[in-house]
C-alpha cells in the first residue's frame, strides 16, 4: 500500500484519535491516575512518615521526600502499563478501529507510534500534575525535580513499549492480569519505591537492578532530593538502560501492529 500522506501528519491522526477517545472517558481516570497517587503519597509520607523520618537508612531525609519521587516513577509505571494493554489490543481485536485505519493512507508505523506518543502525553500530564503537587507537599530537596518529570515519562516508556508490543500479540485480555498481578505489583512495592533495595537480601539487591523501575526511582529520587551529581556514571547508566528499553519496545510495537494488520 502506497501513502501519499505526510508520515507526520498520520502518526498525528492516531494520537488525535486517542486524545479523543480520552476526552469522553478522562473521568473514569481521574482517581487513578490523579487522586490515587495523592492519597498514597499523603497516607505513606505524612502517616507513616511519622515513624521512619530522619532515618539513615533513607539518607536523613524526611521519608515524605525520600518517598514521593519514588511514588511518582511507580505511578509512570501503572499508567503506562495500562494505557499500553486495554487500548492497544482493544484496536486490534475489540472494534478493530486499526484495521480502519490500515485501510485509509495511516500505516502500522504510523498507528504504533501514534499510540506511543499518546502514552507520552499522557504520562506527561499524570506527572506534572504530581510533581506540582510534591512541590506543594514541600517534599522535593531541589529544583531539579523539574527534569523528574521526563525522567518518570522515559521510565513509564520503558514499560509501554514492551507491553504495547506484548498487547499487540494478543487476541483475548487473559494475560494481562499477570502482567499486572506478577509483573507491575511486585515491582511497585520492591523496587525501592518505599524502601532502599538495600534492606533486600543480596540476590533480590542483584535482581533489583535489572528491574526498569529500579533505574527510575533511583533517576527521579536522585533529581528530586538534588543528588544526582553524587553519582554520574550510574545517572547515565539509568539513563542508557531506561531508553534502550524504551527503544527496543517501540520497535517491537510497531513489527507486531504491522504483523497484525497484514494478517488481518
Amino acid at each position: 500500500m502506497t501513502s501519499l500522506a505526510h508520515p507526520t501528519s498520520t502518526i498525528g491522526r492516531v494520537f488525535e484519535h486517542r486524545f479523543l477517545q480520552y476526552r469522553r472517558t478522562f473521568r473514569s481516570s481521574i482517581f487513578s491516575s490523579f487522586l490515587s497517587p495523592v492519597m498514597f503519597l499523603a497516607a505513606m509520607g505524612l502517616g507513616l512518615g511519622a515513624y521512619v523520618s530522619d532515618s539513615a537508612a533513607i539518607g536523613g531525609v524526611p521519608y515524605l521526600v525520600f518517598l514521593a519521587p519514588g511514588l511518582l516513577a511507580a505511578t509512570a509505571m501503572q499508567s503506562a502499563s495500562f494505557e499500553a494493554t486495554f487500548p492497544i489490543m482493544g484496536g486490534l481485536v475489540w472494534n478493530r478501529i486499526y484495521h480502519a485505519m490500515y485501510a485509509t493512507p495511516i500505516s502500522p508505523r504510523d498507528i504504533a507510534l501514534g499510540n506511543l506518543a499518546w502514552i507520552v502525553a499522557r504520562l506527561t500530564l499524570i506527572t506534572t500534575i504530581f510533581t506540582v503537587v510534591i512541590v506543594l507537599f514541600g517534599a522535593a530537596e531541589s529544583p531539579l525535580i523539574i527534569f523528574a518529570i521526563p525522567a518518570a515519562v522515559l521510565t513509564g516508556m520503558a514499560f509501554a513499549g514492551p507491553i504495547a508490543a506484548f498487547s499487540a500479540t494478543q487476541k483475548t485480555p487473559a494475560r494481562f492480569a499477570a502482567i499486572f498481578r506478577f509483573g507491575i505489583t511486585p515491582l511497585f512495592l520492591f523496587s525501592g519505591t518505599f524502601f532502599p533495595i538495600t534492606s533486600l537480601p543480596d540476590a533480590l539487591q542483584a535482581l533489583a537492578w535489572f528491574t526498569p523501575l529500579f533505574h527510575g526511582v533511583a533517576l527521579t529520587r536522585g533529581l528530586s532530593l538534588g543528588t544526582i551529581s553524587d553519582e554520574p556514571i550510574a545517572a547515565a547508566i539509568h539513563v542508557i538502560y531506561l531508553t534502550t528499553l524504551a527503544t527496543a519496545g517501540a520497535f517491537l510495537t510497531v513489527r507486531n501492529i504491522r504483523a497484525r494488520l497484514v494478517r488481518g
